[in-house]
């Protein structure tokens, strides 16, 4: 069980409707070390026990469990899908090298062991951020809440602390302030478990979160969520665009709409903001212009609300998103970096 490949890595390109990780996480106790084997139980309730050396089989299955909320929160840390996977993929290899008898409760050692990681991995790929190319925006994440979290309020909640807006916003965040906004507001841990995950006092955490939340709220933009007007806008927009209908365009953009295009200079998108409906409208005239011939569009949940998948040849080009404010389009957002797509081949 000292194996360094983890089970079933998630890829989400290949298992769309996988929830990676957004379902809330159920409140535990931190963990405790404790002697000798002790039974434990999945969040199914089922006990599970460990005697001697831990059997492949459970310990795979305590872990593929709690993988959803690992990739959620390593997500919500890192805002790239590798990068994600990559910090869940290192947790399986320490999971898997575990003292398991001295676990008491799973979940909270394998949330604790991914937030840390992805804080250690967040330090170090500022620099990267930093000298990145034009707008910043997170990798798409394909989502699929309406099936996978039933409940209205729950899905909410898990559709905007992952939605682009505040993704873009959470960049802002020290990691550590990052780590209990997200632990705190889109899983619902308690201060107490928190603060064990971050090697903190419960103070100095809710110090951490009154900041978090203070500065995004201040820094959000306010957008409505309806996901049947999302939709029915999305549809009117692309065809204006499409079209090349400079007057539709102009009809349907909030007069202090904006552009947001992510390429990382990897590809022709704007390398900076554009403001107002005209510029925004004219923008996008431009592109269709340009008569790029044959593109197909393919609706899907991107970030936990509705998006355009743009593919030329059968390959992923870029994504399409807006942002909705009293029936008109407040922000476009497309991303165009190629390496932020790869897993989208498959969709």
């Amino acid at each position: 069980m000292r194996s360094g490949h983890a089970p079933g890595r998630t890829v989400l390109a290949a298992r769309p409707a996988r929830t990676c990780g957004l379902r809330p996480a159920r409140a535990h106790a931190p963990v405790r070390p404790v002697r000798g084997a002790r039974p434990i139980r999945l969040d199914s309730g089922r006990p599970v026990r460990w005697d001697g050396r831990v059997a492949t089989d459970t310990a795979t299955e305590v872990f593929e469990e709690h993988r959803p909320v690992l990739m959620g929160v390593a997500y919500r840390m890192l805002g790239r899908v590798a990068d994600a996977e990559d910090v869940v993929q290192e947790t399986w290899l320490r999971w898997s090298a575990a003292e398991h008898g001295e676990v008491r409760v799973p979940r909270a050692y394998l949330v604790r062991t991914t937030t840390r990681l992805a804080i250690d991995r967040l330090r170090r790929i500022k620099s990267r951020r930093e000298a990145y190319v034009g707008p910043w925006l997170p990798e798409p994440l394909v989502t699929d809440l309406a099936r996978t979290v039933p409940d209205a309020a729950e899905r909410a909640v898990l559709a905007d602390t992952v939605s682009l807006a505040v993704m873009v916003v959470l960049e802002s965040l020290s990691p550590l302030e990052r780590a209990v906004f997200v632990l705190r507001e889109a899983f619902g841990f308690p201060f107490t478990e928190i603060a064990t995950t971050l090697d903190r006092s419960e103070q100095a955490v809710r110090q951490l979160a009154t900041r978090a939340r203070r500065h995004v709220d201040e820094r959000r933009p306010r957008y409505d969520v309806d996901p049947v007007e999302r939709r029915d806008l999305t549809e009117r927009f692309l065809a204006a665009a499409v079209d090349g209908d400079l007057d539709g365009l102009v009809a349907l953009l909030a007069p202090d709409a904006r552009l947001v295009g992510d390429s990382g200079g990897k590809a022709k998108a704007p390398v900076r903001v554009i403001e107002s409906a005209d510029k925004v409208a004219r923008f996008l005239d431009g592109v269709a212009r340009q008569g790029i011939a044959d593109p197909r569009f393919r609706f899907l949940e991107v970030n936990g609300g509705v998006a355009v998948l743009v593919l030329f040849g059968g390959k992923p080009d870029s994504v399409l998103q807006i942002d909705v404010s009293e029936g008109r389009v407040q922000c476009v957002h497309i991303v165009r970096n190629p390496d932020k797509l790869l897993h989208l081949a498959d969709v």
